[in-house]
C-alpha cells in the first residue's frame, strides 16, 4: 500500500540532491505505486526492457551480470536507494543486467517515461536528472577502478574500512566474495589475514 510516509520517503531521498518545490514535486506524485517484491524476485531482468524506476523503502538487493552462465555482482542496494536497470529505461534497449531482491522488499516505483515529461515541464526536474546522471557517472567510475586498480584484498579493506559497511554487516559471504571477483574460498583467506594483521 503506498503510504505518506513512502512517499516523504521518496522526497527526502530526491532533496538530498535538490530542494523540490511542492509544485514540482505534485507533478510526480499522481504516478507513484507501491511494489512489494518477495526475496529472489527479479526488479529487472537481463533481455527485457526496463521502464521503471525504483526507490528501495527496505530490504536489500542485488545487481549483477551474466557471462556464460556465470553470475558477475556488481552493485548492492539498501533502503533510500534508487534502483533501475537506468541504461535500458533511456536507450529502450533490453537490459543487459539484472536486480534481484535478496530480502523481501518494499519498493515505490514510477515509470521513466513520467520523469522524462518531468524534465520537459520543470527546471527542477531537469536540474534532478542531471545530478542523478553525474552522481551514477561517479559511481561507475569509483567501481570500474576498483576492479581495474586494486587487489582483491585492497577492495575487501575498501568494503570495510569505506563507507560500505552495509555489504559486510547485510549481505552473505558469496555474494560478497561475487562482487569482490573471488570465490569464497579465496575472501575466507583474506579475511583471515586482514583480522591477524
Amino acid at each position: 500500500m503506498l503510504t505518506e510516509a513512502a512517499i516523504q520517503q521518496l522526497r527526502s531521498t530526491i532533496e538530498r540532491f535538490i530542494k523540490m518545490p511542492d509544485a514540482d514535486w505534485e507533478l510526480l506524485v499522481p504516478h507513484l505505486k507501491f511494489r512489494k517484491l518477495d526475496k529472489q524476485t527479479d526488479f529487472a531482468k537481463e533481455g527485457k526492457t526496463a521502464t521503471e524506476i525504483g526507490l528501495l523503502l527496505d530490504g536489500s538487493m542485488r545487481h549483477y551480470y551474466t557471462k556464460d552462465g556465470e553470475e558477475k555482482t556488481t552493485y548492492f542496494y539498501f533502503e533510500n536507494h534508487f534502483v533501475s536497470s537506468y541504461i535500458s529505461c533511456i536507450t529502450h534497449k533490453p537490459s543487459e543486467l539484472t536486480i534481484e531482491a535478496l530480502t523481501d522488499c518494499n519498493l515505490i516505483v514510477f515509470n521513466y517515461s513520467v520523469l522524462q515529461k518531468l524534465y520537459e515541464q520543470s527546471h527542477t526536474w531537469e536540474r534532478f536528472g542531471r545530478l542523478i546522471a553525474e552522481y551514477l557517472a561517479i559511481g561507475l567510475e569509483e567501481r570500474m577502478v576498483s576492479l581495474l586498480m586494486l587487489s582483491p584484498e585492497e577492495r575487501y579493506l575498501e568494503l570495510i574500512q569505506g563507507n560500505k559497511q552495509k555489504i559486510i554487516e547485510r549481505i552473505p559471504q558469496h555474494y560478497i566474495a561475487n562482487y569482490l571477483g573471488i570465490t569464497p574460498v579465496s575472501l575466507s583467506r583474506i579475511r583471515s589475514r586482514v583480522t591477524n594483521i
